[in-house]
C-alpha cells in the first residue's frame, strides 16, 4: 500500500472533509479513502451502502403479487381526464 501526503488544502475543502468524517462516524483517512474510491468509480460494493439492502429480497412471493396488484391501477390511464 502507497502512503500519500496531500498539501495546501483550502480551508473549506478542509472543513468539509472534517465534518463528513464527523458525520460518517469514522477516521479522516477511511473518509477521504471512501470518498477517493466513489469518485474515480473504484468503490467496493460491499462497502458501499443506500441503507435499503437489509430491505432487498425480503418480500415473499405472496406480498409481491398483492403489491404488484395494489399499484397495477396506477399504470392505467383515465381517457377522460386526457381529452
Amino acid at each position: 500500500m502507497k502512503t500519500m501526503t496531500i498539501r495546501n488544502v483550502p480551508a473549506e475543502l478542509a472543513q468539509a472533509l472534517d465534518r463528513e468524517r464527523t458525520r460518517r462516524g469514522v477516521s479522516l483517512n477511511r473518509t477521504v479513502l471512501a470518498l477517493l474510491r466513489n469518485a474515480l468509480g473504484v468503490a467496493n460494493a460491499a462497502v458501499r451502502s443506500n441503507g435499503l439492502r437489509d430491505l432487498a429480497g425480503t418480500w415473499s412471493e405472496a406480498e409481491f403479487k398483492q403489491f404488484e396488484q395494489a399499484v397495477a391501477p396506477l399504470g392505467e390511464i383515465d381517457e377522460p381526464m386526457w381529452r
